[in-house]
């Protein structure tokens, strides 16, 4: 399981760069919302290969057959 972490970077002109690491998929931007609606306007976005990367999802199907015979 990978560690979700959000890193930010206040600059001296009042500037914050916002970095997410760790979520796969568009729901990092579920994360960052209420956040960045508190920082005020975003000026740009740049998306991560981790955005586009698909959630993996593991299914496990079984299948038991049992046969008898006349002895």
């Amino acid at each position: 399981m990978n560690m979700e972490t959000l890193e930010f970077i206040i600059y001296p002109d009042g500037r914050v760069k916002e970095t997410v690491t760790g979520i796969i998929g568009s729901s990092c931007q579920e994360v960052t919302a209420a956040i960045e609606a508190q920082l005020g306007r975003v000026l740009s976005t740049e998306k991560t290969s981790q955005y586009y990367a698909e959630p993996i999802t593991q299914s496990t199907e079984a299948t038991n057959q049992a046969s008898f015979s006349d002895w």
